[in-house]
């Protein structure tokens, strides 16, 4: 779904892209600030149950995920490094995410622990996923395959959250246990993947 809505997006996306390009801000720039306005957002919104204005706000920092490869492509400062800075702090973005909804379950009047249960699973089948694909490439084996990339689970946690602050019954808990099976079902692929590349040959 999103590799198909890339190109639209990365159109809307020039613009600012030349913009930024023209005023020397690098693309490892852009990175950082839009994680850091993730976590500040998902940890500062979301335990005091504003998960609404949370998701809109974390969502328009979200979009620097795309920015900084518009960016990186303009200028031709796309590297190794900032690929790996990209990476590696896109699980810092989804760890607060996850880690601000927890907190927002535990700290609610009527505590649903198995709900932030749930969304503890979701954090770590996310990392797992990820962890998957990148040990994979790092074997000279690929790991691309899976109903729940990071891409779709952001998306899925960041609607459920956000529709329940507009007073959506239900929809948070069927959200993240949606996303609880998706990314459960990607690992296994990704392991079967791997196994069939690195056994059955």
């Amino acid at each position: 779904m999103l590799k198909v809505l890339r190109p639209a997006v990365t159109r809307v996306m020039t613009p600012l892209g030349r913009a930024l390009a023209r005023l020397g801000i690098s693309p490892d720039v852009i990175t950082v600030v839009g994680t850091m306005g993730v976590v500040v957002s998902a940890l500062v919104f979301y335990p005091r149950g504003q998960l609404f204005l949370g998701t809109v706000v974390i969502t328009v920092f979200v979009l620097a995920d795309l920015l900084d490869g518009v960016l990186a492509r303009m200028t031709g400062k796309g590297s190794t490094w900032g690929a790996f800075l990209d990476s590696t702090l896109d699980r810092l973005g989804d760890a607060a995410v996850f880690s601000g909804l927890i907190l927002y379950l535990v700290l609610e009047d009527e505590p649903e622990i198995v709900l932030a249960g749930v969304a503890l699973f979701c954090l770590v089948a996310g990392a797992l996923v990820s962890y998957a694909k990148a040990r994979a490439e790092g074997l000279g084996m690929t790991a691309n395959v899976g109903i729940a990339e990071r891409g779709e689970r952001l998306v899925v946690v960041l609607v459920a959250a956000g529709l329940s602050g507009l007073g959506v019954p239900y929809v948070l808990a069927i959200g993240l246990w949606l996303l609880a099976a998706a990314s459960a079902v990607t690992v296994v692929q990704r392991m079967i993947h791997v196994y069939r590349q690195a056994v059955v040959r």
